[in-house]
């Protein structure tokens, strides 16, 4: 086995396999993983086909310098909402040769939680160049950190496969 769960890595595989199927590349936007969704791909032998970049942006500074994300947005809505993970899902499109990209921001904790935005709480978006755009609000609840971030790894890899379905 290697770095991931068994069940990670497969998917991770069966993403691989399909895109370069379709000649399409991949790009992340990463906050609560840190890189783990980039880091799930790049784990598959032959990724270099598939996944052109991936940006981790913790900071909101690095949400707007990187991808763009608006000042307002983040100021409105916050960080961790679905007009960041939009903006950051078509930042990184942008600003890359994918045709898909995928983005999360959340609350992995222990801390940061609120009555309104609990530790468990994750936006995942995903854009493609064809026009798809998918949103996922996931309330994980308060499992674990490692847990929380583990499970929005499987919900972005899910919503890749989603799209690799889709009609372009």
């Amino acid at each position: 086995m290697g770095l991931y769960p068994a069940d990670i890595e497969e998917k991770a595989a069966s993403i691989i396999a399909a895109y370069r199927e379709l000649g399409w590349m991949i790009a992340t936007a990463e906050s609560c993983t840190g890189g783990l969704i980039a880091g799930a791909l790049t784990e598959i032998s032959g990724s270099s086909a598939v996944v052109d970049r991936g940006f981790v942006t913790y900071t909101n500074q690095a949400k707007k310098d990187l991808l763009g994300v608006s000042s307002d947005t983040l100021e409105s809505f916050g960080a961790v909402s679905m007009e960041t993970a939009l903006q950051m899902a078509h930042g990184a499109l942008m600003r890359s040769d994918a045709e898909v990209a995928v983005a999360v921001t959340g609350i992995a904790g222990p801390g940061g939680g609120s009555a309104e935005k609990p530790v468990g709480l994750v936006h995942l978006a995903l854009t493609t160049r064809s026009g798809l755009i998918d949103h996922r609000e996931m309330r994980y609840g308060d499992i674990g950190r490692d847990q929380v971030r583990l499970a929005t790894v499987r919900t972005a890899l899910a919503m890749l496969a989603a799209a690799a379905q889709a009609p372009a």
